[in-house]
């Protein structure tokens, strides 16, 4: 035990160097993170517990992504998430399968079109939002069609578990149904418990206000949504994702956010660097040919997909351009889908290293191209296409923030007040509520609320206050709104934030 616990050690203190390394070289810490496996891995002695653990961590990194995707999200974001996504998911899977069913088997070629068809999350969505571009043109279809990659991860997670019994020599439509059957079945399980058990548990007891009790409840639906899913053989990295998904719809969704934060983190710094224990420079100093022509044919195919696609939904050749190269990379989750496929022995120790050598370079490189995937695809339109280049829009910059957008801190007697004087001036503010019951009442008045504790960060990117013009905190405490107006001023930059009001009763 306490050696596991020294190598652990070891590696987040790797981790956490190099991943402030690469900060400081304007780099996403992920790519330090894998640098830390790699060096730090050959050194280990129970590198599989590592593994284990970091298994722990990639169903933790699925249950916050699930958390964070959104149906009514996903419908806002237009036809590019929804018909897009979709068309992209299946052109590529559709492409590399009948690319490489000419050098493998078929349920190979098929696992291998899977894990190039996504793209990483983590990555892109991290360097949009550092370069403040979340909210242009590009970043907008590129966070519409990973929504959907993320959906998308279910079937394909089912597509290699089902091939992968299918080796065992049962048939395929019966192991078909019964996998569905029992995904099917634990999403019917949490669904009863998350909108009907845990709502009546957290209203009636009090269980929301009290911070301790709900970081327990929020870890024992993540683990137990792991372990049900494990238990059923299913993979927990599907169950977790499923439960989260749910959850991400309920409205306890943003404070859950902001306690299984600190959690995940740990865990999923713990899965980059098992990733990076995974690369095998041996055999990449032997292979590397192989390695940077399927790097690159990955990157070019799946470019152009995602360019055709676009300029299919008549978006312009060098925004659409540009989003094909931010979703070029092959994402994180490669590496699970990877890993199953091998267990399943649908793909050999060769090929499996292989995909994680071009999974670890595209995730390198993933930074650079999502940085300058705009001046990138200009030179290359200038180039091609000199005529028809050159009209420039206004489409590509960030949406205009609503002249209007007050948030109210508190829904007491207070902030009812607020509210209702608002209203009466044809203004509609949004709430951050702690208190279920109050945060129904402003329901009933059609407001948008953000359930959680608004002293927390995650509770206030999530309510979006950096574009808000005025925030009103209405609390009876004077600590806790002192602590939220610090939290309020660190993140809302004063061009947007006109105005911070505090008022106590």
């Amino acid at each position: 035990m306490w050696n596991l616990l020294a190598e652990i050690l070891l590696l987040i203190c790797t981790a956490f160097v190099l991943g402030a390394l690469a900060q400081r070289f304007k780099q996403s810490p992920i790519l330090g993170y894998l640098m830390a496996g790699t060096i730090i891995g050959p050194l280990l002695f129970n590198s599989r517990a590592v593994f284990d653990v970091a298994e722990l961590g990639v169903a933790l990194l699925l249950f916050s992504i699930g958390l964070e995707f959104s149906f009514r999200r996903l419908k806002s974001m237009g036809t590019i998430a929804l018909a897009g996504g979709s068309l992209q998911v299946v052109m590529t899977l559709g492409i590399f399968t009948g690319l490489l069913s000419v050098f493998m088997p078929v349920k190979s070629a098929v696992v291998l079109g899977a894990i190039a068809a996504l793209s990483s999350t983590a990555v892109v969505l991290r360097v949009l939002v550092d370069r403040a571009e979340i909210d242009s043109v590009r970043g907008r279809n590129a966070l519409g069609i990973l929504l959907f990659q993320d959906i998308a991860v279910v079937p394909l997670v089912i597509l290699v578990s089902v091939l992968s019994n299918g080796n065992s020599g049962g048939p395929f439509l019966p192991l078909l149904l019964k996998t569905l059957g029992s995904a099917a079945g634990i999403a019917i399980v949490f669904y009863l418990l998350f909108y009907r058990v845990f709502p009546l548990m957290m209203s009636a007891a009090g269980i929301f206000a009290n911070r301790e009790l709900f970081v327990l409840l929020t870890i024992a639906a993540a683990i137990g949504s792991i372990w049900a899913a494990h238990y059923l053989n299913l993979s927990p990295a599907l169950g977790a994702f499923l439960a989260g998904m749910l959850l991400g719809e309920s409205p306890y969704a943003t404070q859950i956010r902001a306690d299984i934060g600190s959690i995940r983190t740990l865990f999923v710094t713990l899965f980059f660097t098992s990733v990076g224990m995974l690369a095998d420079p041996r055999w990449f100093a032997s292979h590397w040919p192989a390695v940077f022509l399927w790097l690159s044919v990955v990157l070019a195919v799946k470019t152009l997909i995602i360019y055709f696609i676009c300029r299919s939904f008549r978006l312009e050749p060098r925004l659409a351009l540009a989003t094909g190269f931010t979703l070029a990379q092959i994402g994180e989750f490669a590496f699970v889908l990877a890993n199953a496929a091998q267990q399943g022995r649908l793909i050999s120790e060769n090929i499996f290293a292989l995909i994680v050598s071009v999974a670890i370079l595209s995730l390198f490189i993933a930074p650079y191209m999502v940085s300058y995937a705009a001046p990138a695809s200009e030179w290359i339109l200038q180039k091609l296409l000199p005529s028809k280049h050159g009209e420039r829009t206004e489409k590509d910059a960030p949406e205009e923030t609503p002249s209007d957008r007050i948030g109210i801190v508190g829904f007491g007697p207070a902030g009812q007040q607020v509210a209702t004087a608002l209203l009466e001036q044809g203004i509609t503010p949004f709430v951050i509520e702690l208190n279920p019951k109050t945060a129904g009442i402003a329901r009933k008045k059609n407001l948008t609320v953000f359930m959680g504790d608004a002293a927390q960060s995650d509770i206030l990117a999530h309510a979006r206050v950096d574009i808000a013009t005025a925030m009103i905190v209405t609390l009876p405490d004077p600590r806790t709104t002192r602590m939220v107006i610090e939290n309020i001023r660190l993140a809302a930059p004063t061009r947007h934030l006109k105005k911070l009001l505090s008022f106590h009763f």
